[in-house]
């Protein structure tokens, strides 16, 4: 992974081993290319699936990517897989009329080797009032804040509204940052208000020049006092002119698409992978998985 032009962090071996349990690999030519299949069995019924905390997938390749890497590598996934629900990155590329592409994912990316002054200057109007919003309310910025108070601000606010994570996916989610935070790959900061409250803290997971906001969590009065945009006007700020992606991670909720746009990201888009192998009678039972794994 660490040699790969696309690698990522969502590829490396502890990274799925924490979040996907039981997971294999495609490979090629000695590990030049490396494709991960996270998978679950129930019902003596195996199937690849995209674990929380992993947005993108697919080939991880350390020589050029093309389409036709990737559709060898779909076409080589084992029909023991009797259902695929998997996203690639956005390195890999298939016609639009290949019949495992079911939908194309938007992730949001800022590239910061500009210098801060003229990333500054592609903020919307709105995000430049939420960061005024911010000073004039008092709010100020630690790299010292817990992950706890994040996912509990998330889970009380945010979580409570039918995004589909049980308890075990949260202790996943803490080991995850602290893990990151041992190999130096998170930066994590939080927002207090005047009165020394905390307020909203976002955690960014760094690897192969590219940051990824991986998580975030605000309470009802972050909303009011502009400190989500502060949190990420600080994180611009301090990586300006760096040869570094800021990744938002995208999301279907369209203000938190607006408020990323809002930093003078651009669409960036992956593919969704399916393809439904079970009999007809287990068709509903999936229908239903699927709607429970969406997050909004």
């Amino acid at each position: 992974m660490d040699g790969a032009i696309n690698g990522i962090f969502y590829g490396y071996s502890w990274y799925l081993d924490m979040c996907a349990r039981s997971w294999d690999a495609l490979v090629e030519d000695d590990y030049q290319a490396v494709m991960p299949l996270p998978f679950r069995q129930k019902c003596g019924v195996r199937y690849l699936f995209q674990p929380f905390f992993i947005q993108q997938l697919g080939v991880f390749s350390r020589r050029s990517l093309s389409g036709e890497v990737t559709r060898r590598f779909l076409d080589a996934i084992p029909s023991s897989f009797r259902y695929l629900d998997y996203q690639m990155n956005t390195y890999n590329v298939l016609p639009s009329d290949h019949p495992l592409v079911a939908g194309r994912g938007i992730t949001y990316e800022l590239d910061l080797i500009a210098p801060y002054e003229q990333l500054r200057a592609k903020y919307s109007s709105n995000t430049k009032r939420n960061l005024k919003k911010a000073e004039k309310k008092g709010v100020f910025l630690t790299p010292h804040g817990r992950p706890e108070e994040i996912i509990t601000a998330f889970r009380q606010n945010r979580g409570s509204r039918g995004i589909p994570f049980r308890e075990y996916d949260y202790q996943i989610l803490k080991h995850l940052i602290y893990a990151g935070i041992h190999r130096g790959m998170v930066t994590l900061k939080s927002a207090y208000t005047a009165d020394n409250n905390f307020c909203a803290g976002i955690v960014f997971f760094k690897s192969h020049k590219k940051a990824v906001w991986l998580f975030s969590g605000a309470t009802p009065e972050a909303r009011e006092n502009g400190a989500m945009a502060m949190l990420v006007d600080s994180f611009i700020r301090e990586n300006a002119s760096k040869e570094m992606v800021l990744d938002f991670e995208g999301s279907s909720d369209p203000n938190l698409a607006r408020f990323y746009q809002g930093f003078g990201s651009e669409e960036c888009v992956f593919l969704q992978i399916r393809k439904n192998r079970l009999p007809l009678l287990l068709k509903p039972a999936i229908n239903t998985y699927l709607y429970l794994r969406k997050v909004l």
